[in-house]
């Protein structure tokens, strides 16, 4: 049984994995700019649903391929830069809305896309693999262990993102004109792209 100490300190590193600025937080603000709270949910499902599904993987075997054949990690890596960049410049290219028209906003990426970026995000994989590496049990405590990390990981990953769709809510306040539209996408499309060099850094 994971003891309470190793439950926090597991919360504190998936925490700090969930929380900091990567492609997920981005697309999640940007998604809060545009469509507002309720219509993010979607995509921060689809993200949440695309994290348990790489922890999974990482838990029971699959992810331990990217270790045996590097040359797998390097693909990976390859296909996930693409596939950022492909966000990115779908993000900074969005069409701008009028924030005073009753009407429903464009979402700029799907939730289904959000799901899969987490297979081709090498962060991702690395968050289940440490997870699992530093936090489960052995033996015949080891599915249980996967369990209450699979939670805490929802749990964080569920405050993480509420906290950056309602930052990029609040930022809509300010997207008051076409040029501050412009202004936003372009920056959060820039910052998107920025994670691509940093997802090769070992």
């Amino acid at each position: 049984m994971m003891t309470t100490s190793l439950v926090f300190s597991l919360s504190v590193f998936l925490f700090i994995a969930a929380i900091t600025p990567g492609p997920n937080n981005l697309l999640l603000t940007s998604s809060g700019a545009h469509v507002g709270f309720k219509g993010s949910l979607k995509l921060m499902a689809g993200i949440m649903l695309g994290m348990q599904c790489v922890l999974f993987s990482s838990a029971f075997g699959i992810a331990a391929l990217l270790i045996i054949y590097p040359a797998l990690h390097t693909g990976l890596k390859i296909v996930g830069s693409l596939y950022l960049l492909w966000l990115a410049w779908k993000t900074a290219t969005s069409s701008y809305q009028r924030l005073d028209i009753p009407a429903k906003a464009p979402q700029t990426v799907s939730w289904f896309q959000g799901a899969l970026l987490q297979f081709l995000n090498p962060k991702a994989w690395m968050m289940g693999l440490g997870a699992v590496g530093s936090f489960s049990l052995s033996g015949d405590t080891y599915f249980n262990s996967i369990i209450i990390i699979s939670i805490a990981m929802f749990l964080v990953n569920l405050v993480a993102g509420v906290i950056w769709i309602l930052g990029g809510a609040l930022i809509s306040l300010f997207l008051q004109s076409r040029r501050a539209w412009f202004i936003f996408n372009i920056s959060m499309g820039i910052l998107t792209a920025i994670c691509v060099p940093l997802i090769w850094i070992e």
